[in-house]
């Protein structure tokens, strides 16, 4: 049976990129689709802030002119600037159960990249390690949490087979609101005095002055992620469209700040798993019932999401971060919540690993960045 590999020029194109995954994940239970239009913008060339300093190309692979795989190759200007490396990326890859076929698609991604003179394909990455990235590797049993990749789990063997090999494993953690033991909620109740006295005091962000709030975020996560593995800083225009998406599913009991005399020094950001809503959400297309479900369902969400912690390096060693998970898991309780994942979390993290651990909570799902030189593959 012959392939046949288009790149992706139309709107009608893009939408047939977008509903692949669907069509391939129909049967599946766990499967929760991506919101079309969410997608559509982020694939739209100029309707992504993304777009200012990423080069990428679509492309779809064909068999028996049967839509059988898609696959983005993407090169990410500002990750080489900030690391100092010449890496490439595919993402958005999904595919039948087929080696040749996958063989196809990312020798496609691989070629396109060949041309920027990287050294390494790396992936699956959507677009940077700020976007959604990793490939499940365990953890099938439940539905993905907001903003985590899914995929089926003979991915990892295709990948496998093809010569891609680790290059690092990313972790989700689950913590039920009754999981924390009791020596370390007291513990924290401690600890909050101590900070206190040395003029550190935690807080919920202020949605009123949410502008405000979001710059000085921001600054902090660039800032405190300086130094992780894959981290690429978020450009102010990145990073305020993601806080615009988010704000419209937000609870400010679950950001919280932490100041050091008025001077923000950390924070957290959960939000509701909105993936409850959206896996009922046909096709990811909000209309004409979809925006009804989420609008309607969203006081029946029973999990959360822990995002992003990051607390500036000279503050790390106080005990910030489990007042944070307490304070989070305290208020989930109160309103009703089951419980929260943490992720991702790098595997060589290990303060943030130990700190996890420490309040009882535990590895429930994984997920792995694939690499390959270039010249491997092409």
């Amino acid at each position: 049976m012959a392939f046949n590999l288009e790149v992706v020029k139309t709107k009608q194109q893009l939408k047939v990129f977008i509903d692949f995954r669907h069509d391939l994940f129909k049967d599946d239970p766990q499967y929760v689709p991506e919101l079309f239009i969410a997608q559509r913008d982020m694939l739209t060339k100029g309707k992504h802030p993304s777009h200012a300093h990423i080069e990428y190309k679509l492309f779809l692979l064909y068999q028996d002119q049967k839509v059988c795989g898609r696959i983005a190759g993407i090169y990410n200007h500002n990750h080489n600037k900030f690391t100092g490396n010449k890496d490439g990326f595919f993402g958005f890859f999904d595919v039948i159960n087929n080696e040749q076929a996958a063989e196809k698609l990312l020798t496609a991604a691989a070629d396109f990249l060949s041309t920027k003179k990287v050294n390494n394909i790396i992936g699956p990455v959507d677009f940077s390690t700020n976007d959604p990235a990793g490939l499940l590797v365990e953890g099938f049993d439940a539905p993905p949490k907001v903003m985590m990749t899914y995929a089926k789990p003979y991915y990892q063997n295709l990948l496998d087979q093809l010569g891609f090999t680790k290059q690092m494993d990313l972790f989700a953690y689950w913590v039920g609101v009754d999981d924390i033991p009791q020596r370390v909620v007291s513990l924290a109740e401690k600890i909050e005095d101590r900070l206190l006295k040395r003029g550190i005091k935690l807080r919920k962000v202020n949605m009123k002055n949410f502008k405000e709030e979001v710059k000085n975020i921001r600054n902090i996560y660039n800032a405190a992620w300086e130094k992780n593995w894959g981290f690429v800083p978020m450009t102010d225009e990145e990073f305020d469209y993601v806080a615009k998406d988010m704000k419209m599913i937000m609870d400010e009991d679950f950001i919280l700040v932490a100041e050091k005399d008025g001077a923000p020094i950390g924070f957290t950001l959960t939000i509701p798993n909105v993936n409850e809503v959206l896996i009922d959400v046909k096709r990811g297309r909000l209309l004409p019932t979809g925006i009804f479900k989420l609008l309607f369902n969203k006081s029946k969400i029973k999990s959360l999401r822990v995002i992003t912690l990051g607390i500036l390096e000279e503050y790390r060693s106080l005990g910030i971060e489990v007042c944070f998970y307490v304070r989070l898991m305290k208020k989930a309780k109160e309103k009703g919540y089951i419980g929260g994942e943490a992720s991702w979390i790098l595997e060589n993290n290990q303060m943030m690993n130990r700190g996890l651990q420490n309040i009882n909570s535990k590895v429930y799902k994984k997920y792995r960045l694939y690499e390959k030189s270039v010249s491997e593959v092409v």
